[in-house]
Order: C-alpha cells, then structure tokens, then sequence
C-alpha cells in the first residue's frame, strides 16, 4: 500500500487501499460464550486465515482466559485440515511456499516470545502448503504475534482486567480494519464500538457484509472506503461550474 502510495505521487492519482489488519474480537463473560467461540474459529480458520479483517486477537477476561484457550484449542482441533475438494477438509493450504513459512515462522516467534502454545504450531504433510490452526495464549501486544498480521491460521488469546484495560488492548496497535464485542449488555457493547479505532464493527457477531455497509480502514489499514455509498466517491470527480446569464 505504501509503495503503491508512492508511485501515484508521481502523477497525483487518487489512490482507495483497503490494507491489513490485526483485528480485536472482545469477548466480556456476559456473553453467549458458544457462539462468540463459534465465531472467533470461524474467523480465524476461515480461507487458512487468509482474510485481512480475520479476528487474530481474541480479547477475554483473565478470569475466563485458561477456559477459553482450552475451548478454542479443542475446536480448533476438530478442524480437518487438507485438500479444498473434500467435502470434509475445513481448513486448506496456504496460498504458497513463501507464505506457508512465513506463518511457521510466526510460529516459531510466538514459542520465543514466551506464549503458551495450546494447539498447533506444525506443518500438515510433506507436500503443500497446510499448517495446523494455531492457538496461542497468555498473549499480550508487545509479542510479534500479538502485534504484526501473520495472514495464516494462527490466534492470539489476550487476557484483560475490565472494560476500559478491553478497550486500551484493542486499539493498541498501528492497525484498524475490524474488531467485535460480544456481550449480552447494550450499553457496554455500544461504549465499547465507540471506542475501538476500526472501519467495520460487529455486535454479537464477526464477519457479517452487506454491500450498503462500508467497509475500510483506521490508520494503516488504509485509506477510503469499498462498498456502500461511500464507496462511490472514490470514483467521482466533482466539478463545479460558474454560469453568468
């Protein structure tokens, strides 16, 4: 995005960049645990992890973070990893070599920096490029894991104290594309969406889309806005003209 800024200053184009991101999913203990659990999977297995607003950082209360790490390693584990044609495979391969390790070398940062690894971590297979949805906990955003996007099958379990430590943990980082609030409390979850620094937030879900929402990103998750009326202004070049009768 940032190269692609460059070379349009050379000629002055208008330049739309929806980027990357490293999106919060805030799960208060109020919450309908099984579906915010179903969800945050999903989002992060779904396409191999390769979707840029996945929900990489899973922000839960400390007093549920051991509970909530086991659950989603467990199901993480139940998702079959393998050929895109089988109609059992959830998970498949990376999109290359190069990708498939870089992720594995995301991997390996998170064992150094001191995560706890509850599932995954591994290469599926001699050939292709699979890896294992990855679990990692007892995360914070000082951790390489926990802070640049890895674009692969790989979760950060973060632990907070209360609302306001949420909230802080969320907008900690140089991205701001998506995030989530699960939490059976209207006003907390209307508190919380005000606060969080992303372009498209949910309420009780993650990954919902609709073409009349727009949909882009805080900070160096870009620029402009794809889909909805919003949209149609990158497009659009307005003049304006003078007429003395």
């Amino acid at each position: 995005g940032k190269q692609i800024m460059r070379a349009a200053a050379d000629n002055m184009k208008k330049v739309t960049l929806e980027l990357g991101g490293k999106s919060p999913n805030i799960i208060f203990p109020d919450a309908d645990i099984d579906q915010a659990l179903d969800f945050a999977v999903r989002s992060f297995c779904g396409n191999s992890g390769q979707v840029c607003s996945a929900s990489t950082r899973v922000l839960v209360h400390h007093d549920m973070h051991d509970e909530i790490a086991a659950r989603v390693a467990t199901m993480a584990a139940s998702y079959k990893v393998g050929s895109p044609f089988a109609a059992d495979t959830k998970l498949g391969p990376l999109v290359s070599a190069i990708q498939r390790d870089r992720v594995m070398g995301y991997v390996e940062a998170g064992k150094r920096g001191g995560a706890t690894l509850n599932f995954g971590g591994e290469r599926v297979g001699s050939q292709g490029y699979f890896v294992q949805p990855t679990v990692f906990s007892n995360v914070d955003n000082s951790m390489t894991i926990g802070r640049e996007e890895i674009f692969g099958p790989v979760v950060s379990i973060i632990p907070f104290r209360d609302e306001e430590d949420a909230i802080r943990k969320a907008n900690d980082t140089t991205y701001g594309l998506a995030g989530a609030v699960w939490t059976r409390a209207i006003s907390r979850a209307h508190r919380v969406v005000r606060a969080m620094k992303a372009g498209r937030v949910w309420i009780n879900s993650y990954g919902d889309a609709d073409p009349v929402m727009a949909f882009g990103g805080y900070k160096q998750s870009g620029l402009g806005r794809e889909y909805g009326q919003e949209s149609i202004e990158a497009y659009t070049q307005v003049k304006s003209v003078w007429a003395r009768l």
